[in-house]
């Protein structure tokens, strides 16, 4: 069993489609082989974060006849080549599986799309997703520094604005590092911070409705993360983490100041 053709597998194996016999192979590989464990993990955890923040929607009636039609058809091709050695029927139903994914997918896409929800919502659940996802991936950092003079510079040419980055270590919320993202489908500056054995992200994209002034912080809760949201000036700004709201506020309130400082006088000394 190569890692080629148990990579190809392992949807099978997580969702139990496997016959027995390929279903002990593969999990014979995944166990002795760390690459195909660490993907087949990468794969559970994705299902796992899709069935926890994927809305339950109800099947449309279109919906149910498609699939209703293709196992039909699926059915019927499998008993047309019965006599044919080898595993056909199963392949034919992965493929089948395949089309009603993809028929489904569709269709949950432009259920949740019809649900309209403000920009703010959106705004909300794309920070918490790409702080999950930060946070799964293993990638939480492009560059991991500790000195804002090497994460800012960083930034130059990968994000069409220069994100604020001060220094809070002294306030117990020392500096990770950067990575570039997207919130929606604007390219954003995501500053990481520790505080204990938490991380908080801070993202950082365009406003595109025009300068405003320093506006209110505005705080929101999508599965269990706590999140802080404000506008300076053409820039939109969001803090995530589970840290508790009082604490993410306190550090909220310190990156503001910082950022303002820097802002209104770049030529002042950093601490």
């Amino acid at each position: 069993m190569t890692c080629e053709r148990t990579r190809a597998m392992l949807s099978g194996l997580l969702d139990d489609e496997l016959p027995v016999v390929e279903s002990r192979e593969v999990a014979r590989h995944v166990e002795s082989c760390a690459a195909c464990r660490a993907e087949y993990n990468a794969l559970r955890a994705a299902r796992a974060a899709v069935r926890d923040h994927l809305p339950a929607l109800a099947a449309p009636d279109l919906l149910r006849s498609r699939v209703v039609a293709a196992l039909h058809d699926a059915r019927r091709t499998d008993a047309t080549r019965a006599a044919v050695p080898g595993r056909s029927g199963f392949w034919l139903r992965q493929i089948a599986a395949g089309l009603v994914i993809a028929v489904a997918s569709s269709a949950v896409t432009r259920a949740v799309l019809h649900r309209s929800p403000a920009a703010s919502d959106i705004a909300v659940r794309d920070v918490v997703a790409s702080h999950v996802r930060s946070l799964m991936t293993n990638h939480l950092t492009d560059i991991a520094s500790t000195d804002e003079h090497n994460v800012k510079p960083w930034f130059d040419g990968k994000v069409p604005f220069a994100p604020d980055v001060p220094r809070l270590d002294s306030l117990d919320f020392p500096l990770i590092g950067g990575r570039v993202d997207t919130i929606g489908r604007e390219p954003a500056a995501a500053l990481v911070y520790g505080r204990r054995r938490h991380v908080i992200n801070v993202f950082a994209w365009p406003e595109r409705d025009g300068p405003r002034a320093d506006g209110a912080i505005h705080d929101a809760t999508e599965h269990g993360y706590n999140v802080l949201r404000w506008v300076r000036g053409d820039m939109r700004y969001a803090a995530v983490s589970d840290l508790g709201l009082a604490e993410l506020r306190q550090f909220v309130a310190a990156f503001r100041q910082g950022g303002a400082a820097a802002t209104v006088d770049p030529d002042r000394p950093k601490r």
